[in-house]
């Protein structure tokens, strides 16, 4: 049965032109037709974590992202390298999700892509540890480093690269195939 499934789009990068964002809106249009995204735009509008508000509502900037996360059946997440780890607005926001626990069992991909050639592999890993510890299903199927992206990428977000594209469509798969 192919029903729809609700994606939440999440950006690692607070930049207007950031090629992750682009990306990630790329990914979008590749999706097959029983993904429904939405974006989520909040990142900037995160209070910097802090435990003592961590209550069980917390800040309504955090009610509404924990609130997307819980509605979705799965994420996907596109994030740059920001000085070899996790941008800290995107990590900020996983970290209002530790204690609260919608990321248990929600499927996600993880995309980190970057113009240097090693294509963001210590933010990768990092995210990749933070999603585990907080229980989310990501597959090696589900994961993928991106290197040169600006040279995969055009600047109005064409990927520009088959092999790229074809990546994107197997992950974009493997996250509907989880979602059942």
């Amino acid at each position: 049965m192919n029903h729809p499934f609700r994606i939440l789009a999440i950006s690692g990068s607070l930049r207007q032109s950031s090629s992750n964002t682009l990306l990630m809106n790329a990914m979008i249009g590749l999706a097959p037709s029983q993904l429904i995204f939405t974006t989520y735009t909040g990142l900037g509008d995160l209070p910097h974590f802090n435990p003592d508000l961590d209550t069980d509502h917390g800040p309504l900037p955090v009610q509404s992202l924990r609130t997307q996360i819980d509605g979705a059946d799965g994420v996907l997440i596109c994030s740059p390298e920001y000085g070899n780890g996790v941008p800290g607005a995107l990590k900020n926001a996983l970290d209002w999700i530790v204690s609260s626990g919608e990321f248990v069992n929600k499927p996600t991909a993880v995309i980190t892509a970057s113009p240097s050639p090693l294509g963001g592999n210590y933010a990768n890993e990092s995210l990749l540890l933070t999603l585990q510890m907080i229980n989310a299903q990501v597959s090696q199927q589900m994961a993928l480093t991106i290197p040169h992206i600006t040279l995969k990428l055009s600047k109005d977000g064409t990927i520009t690269d088959p092999a790229l594209k074809q990546s994107l469509k197997s992950i974009l798969q493997a996250l509907q195939q989880a979602c059942y």
